[in-house]
């Protein structure tokens, strides 16, 4: 039952399908977006501060020892991704891939990892938790400057690319509300992280906002008139290709490297996950204007497939654990009764 509950859509993921369903039926659109706009924006600077005010220092500092780890996650994340997209991208012509749903799916592999999840299910399957901590959080700290970047470098050839302005939008909504918390760590911290749970909705709700809006826009400009089930099926499926191949590259290149055991299901978990809490307040922010509704689908779809893929890899590494050290307290015990028999 408690593994049913992991590959089934969360709450969460149930109020981010209930907002596109409700951006499809009820889209907002005038005076009324522009207003639900600017408490976006506050809402979003707000996840952020609360991000910074949570990141402990020194579980950081306890997990930066281990650079060939981080190195590895941060090449998986920022590297390995994006050659990927780029490769599915080149590979399925436009009318397999529409440019924007391309576009969204380039988005997805320039994004940092998860947090919460990449940590709880490396702690499931038995991985180096506190260098999962600092590899994930370090992920999302270089990803306020590596994902826009890179969204310029991969988008700017086309004219996509992030102006001055919206770099200023990334600086003011994301950096600055991050370093402030980062700031006042020292005196909000240990409250924050009390009241993870109540704050989360903070979190949650503002992200369910934020794809409201973004779907609404599109719904308004014809979204679903330009992607119909085939175009969610296609997409479905490069997710699902996506995550497959990561986990391999993974899964084999860290056992290949010498990686311990413990290390390798923190690359596995760190290295693979993609983040929904940021991705969608950076997407708001990047792709001002533009068709925000469709760039999300790809990462909307990669959150839940991650998920529920995830959830079962993290009981298999527990389950492969507990058999290991089943068999070798067996091994003690026979060693210890022959021991006995001998003497």
């Amino acid at each position: 039952m408690a593994l049913l509950s992991r590959i089934l859509p969360d709450r969460f993921v149930l109020a981010l399908i209930l907002a596109v369903a409700t951006a499809s039926l009820l889209p907002v659109d005038g005076r009324a977006s522009e207003i639900l706009h600017d408490v976006a924006t506050v809402a979003i600077a707000t996840v952020f501060f609360l991000h910074g005010g949570r990141l402990s220092r020194a579980t950081v500092i306890e997990g930066m020892t281990n650079w060939r780890l981080h190195i590895a996650v941060l090449a998986t994340t920022f590297v390995i991704f994006p050659v990927l997209g780029l490769a599915i991208t080149h590979l399925l012509p436009e009318s397999v891939l529409s440019p924007a749903i391309a576009m969204g799916l380039l988005f997805l592999c320039v994004l940092p990892s998860t947090v919460q999840s990449s940590i709880a299910f490396t702690a499931i399957a038995g991985g180096n938790v506190p260098a999962a901590v600092c590899s994930a959080s370090a992920s999302n700290i270089l990803g306020m400057f590596i994902t826009p970047a890179m969204v310029a470098l991969l988008f700017g050839a086309s004219g996509q690319g992030v102006s001055l302005d919206q770099v200023e939008a990334i600086v003011f909504q994301l950096l600055v509300p991050f370093i402030a918390g980062q700031v006042l760590e020292r005196w909000i911290g240990d409250w924050l992280r009390r009241h993870r749970k109540p704050l989360g909705l903070v979190d949650r709700g503002s992200i369910v906002l934020v794809v409201y809006l973004a779907f609404s826009g599109a719904v308004v400009s014809g979204f679903w008139n330009r992607v119909g089930a085939l175009d969610l099926a296609v997409m479905l499926v490069v997710d699902c290709l996506l995550l497959a191949l990561v986990l391999a590259i993974t899964m084999l290149g860290s056992r290949w490297l010498g990686f311990s055991r413990a290390d390798r299901i923190t690359i596995v978990f760190c290295g693979s996950k993609k983040t929904l809490a940021s991705g969608v307040p950076m997407a708001n922010v990047i792709f001002a204007g533009r068709d925000t509704g469709a760039i999300l689908m790809p990462l909307m779809l990669f959150h839940q497939i991650q998920l529920m893929v995830c959830a079962v890899l993290a009981r298999r590494y527990a389950r492969l654990a507990e058999a290991e050290a089943e068999a070798e307290a067996d091994a003690r015990t026979k060693g210890a009764a022959t021991g006995h028999n001998a003497a």
